[in-house]
């Protein structure tokens, strides 16, 4: 849209086209100009309306299906709605309790998921949140003696995640040793990246025993395996929801290139960190992120952070045709109580 094209727009055509938008959103039929005269408030004539709506057509905001009399919003339309005629309904008071009672503090990684299956469930559509980026680093490191040469290294992430893994030694080591060798690493290198232990580690341990070393390094390479191995990109629920959207499902090539967009995950990480830096939420309509495939698909994402830091972006992905007032604040008050359970860690 240009700004020209929504210069031009006066109150009538602003109202007309709010009022197109919300009708076709709720009924899925091309809207006539006898419902707009009915739902908008205004008194025109049939004849004034349909005037009205060509120069809608010729701006871009409408478009005429060859099947119907009636017109139904373009992304273009549907841009110009949502950045300047939505009016966003406050969620109720049952759906803001559910939200509040399943994103308490407890394991993020549950809490992540549960953010993606609530989005999902509360929008029918789906779900999608982009996991915070890790560290490669850990807050605390223990060792515990399962057998001779058995161990068991806990590892506590930066975000309060813990994550058990057994190693194997050359050797036995006493409760006093693995205190000792738990000790020397959190002391030093709690918080560092796993990159600058192993920097660091070459020249420190040589002034440890070589047995001793050789625990440390094992420990730092379970940790890294381990890092690696729980940093999921993107967590999706609830893509099914989008089978019995008939804007989507009607059209079976369509369909697959979005669920495509979710099993291949690429443009879908791209756009949740495009949306890193926005403040609140942001929508995308149709094919203007350039990243979502469909010109029937939107998705509307916000920020979560940790401590006042973002750290990922939560959405849905869903049809153009979606209530935007609705699905806005659903994304927007996730997002805050997200931030807000990770934060207590």
């Amino acid at each position: 849209m240009t700004p020209d094209s929504a210069a031009n727009l006066n109150e009538r055509a602003q109202l007309l086209l709010k009022t197109l938008v919300e009708r076709y959103i709720s009924d899925g039929q091309p809207v006539g100009s006898r419902t707009l005269c009915r739902y908008s408030g205004l008194d025109l004539s049939p004849a004034t309306i349909r005037n009205v709506m060509a120069d809608l057509e010729d701006h871009g905001f409408v478009a005429s299906p060859h099947t119907s009399a009636g017109r139904v919003p373009t992304p273009r339309g549907y841009r110009f709605f949502v950045d300047s005629l939505l009016v966003i309904k406050p969620l109720d008071t049952v759906e803001i309790h559910q939200l509040e009672s399943e994103l308490h503090p407890d394991n993020p990684s549950r809490l992540i998921a549960c953010a993606s299956h609530l989005l999902s469930e509360l929008t029918h559509f789906a779900g999608v949140v982009r996991t915070p980026r890790r560290s490669a680093a850990f807050r605390h490191l223990e060792f515990m003696s399962l057998s001779d040469k058995r161990l068991l290294l806990i590892i506590v992430t930066p975000d309060g995640d813990v994550q058990n893994r057994i190693i194997f030694t050359e050797r036995g080591y006493s409760a006093a040793e693995l205190t000792q060798a738990s000790n020397f690493l959190n002391q030093n290198y709690a918080g560092c990246t796993l990159d600058e232990i192993r920097a660091r580690l070459r020249e420190e341990l040589a002034r440890l025993r070589d047995d001793m070393s050789a625990l440390m390094v094992t420990a730092i390479e379970a940790s890294s395996r381990v890092l690696a191995e729980t940093s999921e990109d993107v967590v999706v629920s609830g893509e099914h929801n989008l089978l019995k959207v008939q804007d989507l499902s009607s059209n079976m090539a369509n369909l697959r290139k979005l669920f495509d967009l979710f099993e291949q995950k690429t443009s879908l990480l791209a756009l949740l960190d495009a949306s890193r830096s926005a403040h609140g939420v942001q929508i995308f309509i149709g094919g203007e992120s350039g990243l979502v495939p469909l010109d029937e698909c939107s998705v509307v994402t916000a920020p979560y952070e940790v401590d006042g830091r973002v750290v990922g972006t939560i959405g849905v992905v869903g049809p153009t045709r979606m209530a935007y007032e609705r699905v806005i604040p659903i994304v927007d008050i996730t997002a805050k109580l997200l931030s807000s359970a990770l934060s207590q860690h």
